[in-house]
């Protein structure tokens, strides 16, 4: 039986990847899902719910001491909270993955190196910075530029580290801006991106608060539980080392969403949008990615949408009235 730890379970992510697990059984009708999170919806994803703070101090060594099989860190403070809480960003970002770590170490050193979790983590394209070529690549220098970036970054290297060592097998996918987010605005930067897209098909007023020339790279919360779900059964030989991967996505300006909701559900929806400029958001959205070339996750195996219709049509499929 695989026991699997979805850390995170109750954010937006969570519990896509918690329904893809019970639905299409990846790990096998006998896998066991245990969600851990400081709460959950209701109605929730099947599986064991865990309420604490994987920043609290005992959090890791309990979590650890279950001996999960398979272990997805998705928790995190956004972006925008990253950025303006400093010492929150760090110590839930980078300290509460240190300990989670250390605990996982200490339980495969206690099984005489018989335990190693297959450990995922969802990283960023936020730990790249400006400036940018037309197309970052797989070779493309990780240098992010802002708190929430730097956190990430540093997360990366110590699953790379402990993963040379032995002590867990893991890997990290530096995911796209996730859209369109069911639900209600959280308080990443990004989160304007779902927004324009989600209030005004459901016939709310949309603040923009960037130009609508303003390019960035997406995937839907479909992919993006795909993404987990492929990055857990894959050989990780075949990353030779390198355990960070640029995951696929679609470059668009803001112009190309707003135009594919016009397509999507007509004018009168799209003219809910309204430009209100944010200096602030739009100071951190200028330090983002815009485009990639991600050869390497297509090689191995890795799928998202093609084009920013097919993202809004993901949304009206999966979340879109719920």
């Amino acid at each position: 039986m695989t026991q699997i730890l979805v850390i995170g379970g109750g954010g937006m992510l969570g519990q896509k990847l918690a329904q893809r697990l019970s639905t299409e059984n990846p790990f096998g009708p006998d896998a066991r899902v245990t969600l851990f999170d400081l709460g959950f919806p209701s109605p929730s994803a099947a599986g064991e719910q865990i309420v604490g703070d994987i920043a609290a101090p005992t959090a890791a060594k309990a979590l650890a001491a279950r001996r999960p099989d398979l272990i997805f860190h998705l928790a995190a403070i956004v972006s925008g909270q990253a950025e303006a809480d400093f010492a929150l960003g760090w110590d839930v970002n980078l300290m509460a993955s240190w300990a989670l770590l250390n605990a996982l170490k200490d339980e495969h050193d206690a099984s005489e190196g018989q335990y190693r979790p297959r450990f995922v983590f969802a990283s960023s394209i936020a730990v790249f910075g400006a400036p940018f070529p037309e197309k970052i690549d797989d070779e493309f220098l990780s240098a992010p530029l802002t708190s929430y970036g730097a956190q990430k970054a540093a997360s990366e290297l110590m699953v790379s580290d402990f993963s040379r060592k032995g002590y867990i097998d893991g890997l990290s996918l530096r995911l796209p801006t996730i859209c369109v987010r069911p639900g209600k605005a959280n308080a990443a930067a990004s989160s304007f991106f779902s927004g324009i897209i989600r209030e005004p098909l459901n016939g709310v007023e949309a603040v923009l608060p960037v130009a609508d020339t303003v390019r960035h790279w997406h995937a839907s919360p479909r992919a993006a539980a795909g993404f987990l779900t492929h990055a857990a059964q894959l050989d990780t030989a075949r990353l030779k080392g390198r355990r960070a991967l640029n995951m696929p996505g679609v470059s668009c300006t803001v112009a190309e969403q707003i135009e594919a909701l016009r397509k999507a559900a007509g004018a009168n929806t799209a003219n809910l949008i309204k430009y209100r400029p944010d200096p602030t958001i739009d100071s951190i959205v200028q330090g983002w990615p815009r485009n990639f070339d991600t050869k390497r996750a297509l090689t191995l195996g890795f799928k998202a949408e093609t084009s920013f219709d097919d993202i809004i049509q993901a949304y009206l499929e999966d979340d879109f009235g719920r």
